[in-house]
């Protein structure tokens, strides 16, 4: 079909810019006129005979003073039916679309705001293929009508029943809702075959655009059917207490929370999301999932302690007598609490201390914690840190997850209700870490004075001051602690307790609680010195005193049976070793003592476990061969190159020890550490190794009373090394009254009791002559020939040792 489109001649007419709005030919349109130079071209259009107006919609409403590119190409010719000047001098104005026309020229006389432009007289030839797509356009926009709510269904569609093609058109895209960029698409289409086109699918994306919306409001209107429905029983349901004189629990719940967020005392910040989140409470269903979530949310807010603390005591001579009569020794920790509260009585400005405990199991640490509670009148909280590996445990979980709960540090200071306990962090040693995160990097905040003031837990979401807690930490080795963790605490070492120490412990504390623990009467039972002696050295073997108790317990347990068999006011002593094995058997532990000889190849040495000292024995056996150097006994890697360094310093000192020089190409050495199947490590077997070795080569043999530790260098230097304490004790334990060690460790002596200082000869030496010279018995006799002294090692010994380790 052919259509045709005639141009009239260009005319000026006044010309109104619209914002966001499409006025179509044969459309009546009302709208406001507001800026100056439109309300002047309506002025002028209503001088005029045809009151015409040139209508054209601007590319960018925002624009106020739009110029010719800021405006669209087509728009319509209307004529003003009405016009009515508001109060605030904007013109509200009805207008009726005439005809398309096309902008030539904007043109400015005066203020008033002018257009040349030239109108479209549209024919279109009408067909029965156009008048049945126009039936088809229809019947679709009329299936759309009826569905959206927009549209007056009953007074449209008369006004669609034309038989014009381009005024059908027109018609249909007026009352279509679409967007405006749409609609201007529609108006510069002039063919109206086209343009019905355009309509048949755009009503149909429209159609499909309300059923979506129908089947969202299908199912929004179910879900408000229920929240309705849950209402009217909850109303129901209150009506019902009411009327049976029953309190409305929700709303009693509601005012005790907000008594409780007034009592709280918290900060700003925290009080404010306690606020808000018992706003979201109060406007949510009671029995919904996200209430529950917010008022477990508000009630740990308002249970943790904000700012109320327990009142300190500084009263020095009472704290001493409660750590005196709690434990016995310890009297450095004990000086350092004192010292504390001292500081704690001259300033309150003071951070909070954290201190870390280290030393064996069962001396005393975690009960130590709990005394120093007592002494300083706080609150005591214990957190267990063995085997935590998830960082949540100590920071906690955010709340978008299910069944969220803070961190345990958090759940503790809620266990202690004040700002200011004693905070126990138990095994520190112990944690460990995988996927879920380093619960030791999350400490870091915890332990560090200059920020725990503001920590944060993931589920409070809001800063918390732990400032004011005293930090204690346990822990039975420091080197498993990472370095920045261990760098904010006082770390304070607790070694094992000597045997007079358990024996005191056991008569002051042990016995006591564990006969009335059993229920026997303290005047008439009675364990004596003898048999807590026999209990140390017999039946335990540890650092500290727990296996101790445990054993005292078992003889209460015994005593126990026979006071109610044989009478309740049984009277019972305890006297020895010999009624210690009538109640528990055979001795569990052999006592090491010294050698009952001295022997050639065997040295006695001190070695530093995780339960105390011990003395360990090395052996050293010679065979013909051929170099070859066998290590047993289970040694680690450093303890097997000690071994490596001692048969090179005997190797570059031979004529001066009166060795034999070819024996590292002879003798295949053996060397051994008895207990095979416990590991061992570490250097300080150094000297000793090389003392059975030069033992065995010489065939002198090393003294039986004399026990040695040291690491050896290649130059015969004697270093120092750790665990003197515990070593020492081990010794005295064994009847070894004579030491060897470095010089180095003499400040190590200090820590020693002053009863087992008193009977023991401590020699602190520098180089491995001084400790041949003192644990050999016997002297050695070099060649009559050898008057040089090595002072360094042989560049052949230094090179290879001549032996090769299996």
């Amino acid at each position: 079909m052919n259509s045709s489109f005639i141009n009239s001649e260009p005319r000026l007419l006044p010309a109104v810019p619209l914002r966001d709005m499409v006025v179509f030919p044969h459309m009546m349109a009302p709208f406001i006129v507001g800026r100056e130079s439109s309300v002047l071209a309506l002025e002028l259009a209503l001088t005029q005979p045809g009151k015409q107006l040139f209508l054209i919609t601007q590319r960018d409403p925002k624009v106020d003073e739009p110029q010719r590119q800021d405006i669209q190409d087509i728009g319509v010719v209307a004529r003003v039916i009405q016009n009515l000047k508001l109060p605030n001098g904007n013109v509200k104005v009805m207008v009726e679309g005439e005809k398309r026309a096309k902008l030539l020229e904007l043109v400015e006389t005066g203020e008033a705001l002018q257009a040349e432009v030239e109108t479209f007289d549209i024919q279109y030839p009408s067909s029965d293929k156009l008048q049945a797509y126009m039936s088809k356009v229809l019947s679709t926009f009329e299936q759309y009508a009826k569905m959206s709510h927009h549209l007056a269904f009953e007074g449209l569609m008369p006004t669609l029943k034309l038989d014009d093609p381009d005024r059908f058109a027109d018609t249909l895209a007026a009352h279509l809702m679409v967007t405006t960029a749409e609609k201007q698409s529609l108006l510069e289409m002039l063919n109206p075959y086209e343009r019905l086109q355009r309509l048949h699918d755009l009503i149909d994306v429209e159609i499909e655009k309300v059923n979506i919306d129908k089947r969202v409001n299908v199912q929004v209107k179910k879900q408000m059917e229920k929240a309705q429905k849950e209402y009217y029983l909850n109303e129901k349901v209150k009506a019902i207490h009411d009327e049976l004189g029953r309190k409305d629990d929700r709303a009693e719940e509601v005012k005790e929370l907000k008594e409780r967020i007034e009592k709280a005392g918290m900060p700003k910040e925290a009080r404010e999301k306690a606020e808000q989140e018992l706003k979201r409470l109060e406007a949510m269903p009671p029995v919904s999932a996200e209430a529950t979530v917010s008022r477990n949310y508000i009630d740990w807010l308002v249970s943790v302690p904000w700012k109320k603390k327990s009142r300190e005591l500084r009263d020095l001579n009472r704290a001493e007598k409660i750590l005196n009569s709690d434990h016995y020794g310890l009297e450095k920790i004990k000086e350092r609490i004192l010292e504390f509260l001292a500081v704690r009585q001259l300033t309150r400005k003071t951070q909070s201390s954290i201190i870390c405990f280290v030393g064996p199991p069962g001396v005393g640490k975690s009960s130590l914690a709990k005394s120093i509670a007592r002494a300083t009148g706080r609150k005591f909280v214990r957190l267990s840190l063995g085997g935590v590996r998830d960082e949540a445990e100590i920071r906690g979980h955010r709340r978008t997850y299910i069944g969220a709960f803070p961190g345990q540090i958090i759940q503790m200071m809620k266990k202690a209700g004040t700002v200011n306990p004693v905070f126990l962090l138990d095994e520190i040693d112990k944690m460990a870490m995988d996927f879920r995160g380093d619960p030791a990097a999350a400490l870091l905040e915890v332990l560090d004075p200059e920020q725990n003031d503001t920590f944060a837990d993931h589920y409070l979401d809001v800063e918390y001051d732990l400032s004011k807690v005293m930090f204690i930490a346990t822990a039975n080795v420091i080197h498993t602690v990472p370095p920045a963790l261990r760098d904010r605490m006082e770390v304070i070492e607790l070694t094992g307790y000597t045997p007079n120490e358990k024996l005191a412990i056991g008569q002051q504390f042990l016995v006591p609680r564990q006969i009335e623990a059993h229920g026997l009467k303290p005047g008439l039972i009675h364990i004596e010195d003898d048999a807590i002696r026999s209990l140390v050295d017999n039946y335990t073997r540890e650092a500290g005193v727990r296996n101790l108790e445990r054993e005292i317990a078992s003889v209460c347990r015994k005593l126990a049976r026979r006071v109610v068999d044989e009478g309740k006011n049984l009277e019972i002593t305890v006297e020895g070793p010999d009624t210690i094995r009538e109640l528990l058997g055979k001795p569990r532990y052999r006592r090491r003592r010294k050698k009952e000889e001295s022997m050639i190849g065997v040295s006695t040495g001190l070695a530093w476990t995780q339960i105390g000292g011990e003395i360990l024995e090395t052996e050293v056996g010679l065979m013909k061969g051929k170099g070859k150097l066998t290590l047993t006994g289970k040694l680690g890697d450093v303890m097997q190159e000690s071994a490596r360094a001692a048969v090179s310093y005997i190797r570059s000192r031979t004529e001066l020890l009166g060795v034999d020089p070819d024996f590292a190409s002879n003798l295949d050495v053996h060397i051994h550490v008895p207990e095979g199947a416990i590991p061992k490590d570490g250097p300080s077997a150094g000297i000793t190794m090389a003392t059975a070795l030069v033992s065995a080569l010489t065939d002198i043999a090393v003294r039986k009373d004399v026990a040695m530790t040291g690491e050896i260098t290649l130059r015969g230097s004697v270093l120092p090394v750790g665990g003197i304490k515990d070593k020492i004790l081990a010794a005295f334990r064994a009847d070894i009254l004579e030491l060897v060690i470095p010089s180095e460790n003499e400040k190590d002596l200090e820590d020693i009791p002053e009863e087992i200082r008193d009977v023991l000869t401590v020699h602190l030496i520098d180089s491995m002559d001084e400790v041949l010279t003192i644990a050999l018995d016997g002297e050695m006799t070099p060649p009559p020939d050898s008057k040089k002294k090595y002072d360094q090692v042989s560049s052949e010994a230094g090179a290879d040792s001549g032996f090769s380790a299996h």
